[in-house]
């Protein structure tokens, strides 16, 4: 069964990366690299700062950080250590099929995206924080982390598995640090 249920998904991963044009690529490498959201973070962080006084942004930001870290370490303890799936990238009977965009794709194992679990993270936390003034953002910010999530296949480097338990991760880490952040918050609330 789960051998069937990995044919499945590298038949969905070459579909869905076959589906890649030139016209397109340069899009997609720019919108999976994080360097470039910086500004979107940013304003992320500016529009919650508006939401509170200093003390209880710079906590937000602490536990933020501390979301960010938990995530990556989670990801990097599946694909290194629990399960060490090859990336589409590293599989030689794969890589004549498919599109890759970049000529190093990323360490050795992909199971599960980092970038679809962290983008899923930030939608979910940022969106929940910032429902009380911007009730349709989240819904954005979970297109933005679906998108983030497809880029990665588009790009070649991990297989749609990786990218939806990434995302199932990231929304749950997403909930969890936002409740963390709220106790927090009540707790060291300036009265």
């Amino acid at each position: 069964m789960l051998d069937q249920l990995l044919q499945y998904d590298t038949e969905l991963f070459l579909y869905l990366n076959g589906l890649g044009t030139t016209t397109w690529d340069s899009f997609w490498l720019f919108y999976t690299a994080k360097f470039n959201w910086i500004p979107f973070y940013g304003l992320l962080a500016f529009l919650m700062y508006k939401k509170s006084n200093t003390k209880m942004f710079v906590l937000t930001l602490v536990v933020i950080a501390l979301m960010i870290t938990f995530t990556d370490q989670i990801t990097n303890l599946f694909k290194n250590v629990l399960v060490k799936r090859l990336r589409p990238c590293h599989v030689d009977e794969i890589v004549q099929s498919m599109r890759l965009l970049k000529s190093w794709c990323g360490g050795q194992y992909g199971y599960f995206s980092g970038h679809s679990s962290n983008s899923m993270a930030v939608a979910v936390f940022s969106g929940l924080m910032l429902r009380y003034k911007y009730k349709y953002l989240i819904y954005i910010l979970i297109v933005w982390a679906f998108a983030m999530a497809y880029s990665r296949i588009y790009i070649g480097v991990h297989y749609p598995l990786d990218i939806l338990s990434g995302m199932l991760f990231g929304a749950f880490t997403g909930v969890l640090f936002y409740k963390l952040d709220k106790y927090l918050q009540s707790r060291f609330q300036l009265k």
